[in-house]
């Protein structure tokens, strides 16, 4: 059953993280717990209720594609139109991060980012009004299982965030991984994880930007 989200939800959204706070989420996969990407503190509070290991990265996140293209202005043309190929869709893009921009969601490895633009089913299209990015990662503690609705949050994660929003059930398998970081230079393009989006869908967006 879906939940309609709406302006206000969106702009309780925006509201929390410029205030460095987290929120749970639901995207177009499964929920997620997010922060301001630039705010270490809120990042470690986000890492430190996940239990997830402090070196490992999160996905940034924007809600829709045109405000990420312009922050990441300065990406190849072949690497551009590979993003707008896929996004926004139920994929985790790796690309070169030149900007060195994100580095509380970058973590370990500064050189590489990860970027989210989710395609939100009508229910959930009010927060493509968010304007700004966030750390994303699924809410869950690390390991354990992804949560495709709300009551399958963990409790020590609702409980602790500030702000919930509930976007009714989810599809429930996670983001398709997908490294372009070859993709400027060598056209090529490697499936590190299959999830909401198969592998040969990846395959037939990106063959015919070689």
């Amino acid at each position: 059953m879906s939940v309609a989200l709406d302006a206000q939800d969106a702009a309780r959204l925006q509201d929390c993280m410029t205030a460095g706070g987290l929120a749970v989420l639901p995207t177009d996969t499964v929920y997620g717990i997010c922060c301001d990407p630039d705010d270490r503190a809120a990042a470690r509070r986000l890492y430190e209720l996940k239990g997830r290991p402090a070196a490992r990265s999160c996905a940034v996140m924007f809600f829709s594609l045109g405000p990420a293209l312009e922050a990441l202005g300065e990406l190849p043309s072949a690497e551009r139109a590979a993003l707008q190929a896929l996004l926004p869709g139920p994929v985790t893009v790796l690309i070169a991060n030149r900007g060195h921009r994100f580095t509380a969601a970058c973590r370990s490895d500064p050189a590489t980012l990860g970027l989210r633009v989710p395609r939100l089913q009508e229910a959930l299209a009010a927060l493509t009004a968010v304007a700004v990015p966030v750390m994303q990662s699924s809410a869950n503690i690390s390991g354990e299982a992804d949560a495709r609705a709300l009551e399958e949050v963990p409790a020590g994660l609702r409980e602790h965030v500030d702000l919930v929003l509930d976007g009714g059930e989810l599809p429930g398998t996670p983001s398709t991984v997908v490294d372009l970081r070859d993709f400027d230079l060598q056209r090529r393009w490697h499936v590190l994880r299959e999830g909401a989006l198969s592998r040969e869908a990846v395959d037939r967006t990106l063959a015919p930007l070689r």
